[in-house]
């Protein structure tokens, strides 16, 4: 029996992505995990649980590969009615350094490009179906700016207008368009800071809610967006940060009691 919902989820293979695809399979749909290596997806289980999962492996900047995964959820399940654009990268590097452009131009490509790429691709069938929900993954760092992240920055700004833009042509099709922008948050791209915990405690400091996000804060707000409760919301981005956006940053927080 097939799913009566159907998501796609790029980055499945670990921190947010994975959290958001378990959760929407956990609560009855039927998922397609996307990542960059079939090795990454192998929690899935899908070769021996194929009627919850659906994986596809490769790069998201490959047109191809959004036009497979969209094709495996109509396939497999017949239908895709939630598309999670999560798949991202950092790595800006110094004004002026080597290879700082040309590391511009893979973090746009991966973290914009690919996200449009995964929302055409998606609307095509969720056009035909007279509705859909598109959730790209964006960030606070697209906000305001990072020392040493102007890049990462740059393109996590363009995909929370890319969400604004989207929401405005997609909506006479029944397609919802939100993104949900992690804070702070325990994850591989995150995991370094591990290693510099002065650092880590400083950030920490700045966050009203005084922890870190767990990814399955962030599949909670994908869940909402994706769900009727959120039927007429669409073009919005949703911090899910521990507050920490909505701090100018003039003034130190009050101690967080311990």
């Amino acid at each position: 029996m097939k799913p009566s919902e159907v998501a796609l989820v790029t980055g499945a293979g670990s921190g947010i992505g994975k959290a958001t695809a378990k959760m929407f399979a956990d609560r009855g749909y039927g998922v397609v995990a996307v990542d960059l290596t079939a090795e990454g997806l192998s929690w899935t289980g899908a070769e021996a649980d194929p009627g919850r999962y659906v994986t596809v492996a490769g790069s998201v900047t490959d047109e191809g590969l959004n036009r497979e995964a969209v094709a495996a959820a109509v396939d497999t399940f017949g239908r895709l009615d939630v598309s999670i654009l999560n798949a991202g990268i950092t790595g800006s590097k110094p004004w002026n350094e080597s290879g700082a452009i040309d590391a511009l131009r893979h973090i746009l490509d991966v973290n914009v490009v690919g996200v449009a790429m995964g929302i055409n691709e998606a609307a095509s069938v969720m056009k035909s179906q007279g509705h859909g929900v598109i959730l790209p993954t964006c960030s606070t760092s697209g906000l305001r700016g990072d020392p040493g992240n102007w890049a990462y920055n740059a393109s996590k700004a363009a995909v929370i207008n890319l969400v604004r833009a989207a929401a405005l042509d997609l909506g006479p099709f029944g397609i919802r368009v939100n993104g949900v922008a992690p804070g702070p948050t325990e994850t591989g791209l995150t995991v370094r800071l591990n290693q510099m915990p002065e650092l880590k405690q400083a950030m920490t400091n700045r966050i009203p809610l005084g922890r870190w996000g767990q990814p399955e804060d962030l599949a909670e707000v994908f869940w909402f967006l994706a769900s009727r409760a959120a039927a007429f919301i669409t073009g919005d981005t949703v911090f899910c940060d521990g507050g920490i956006s909505a701090n100018a940053g003039h003034f130190a927080l009050p101690e967080h009691p311990r």
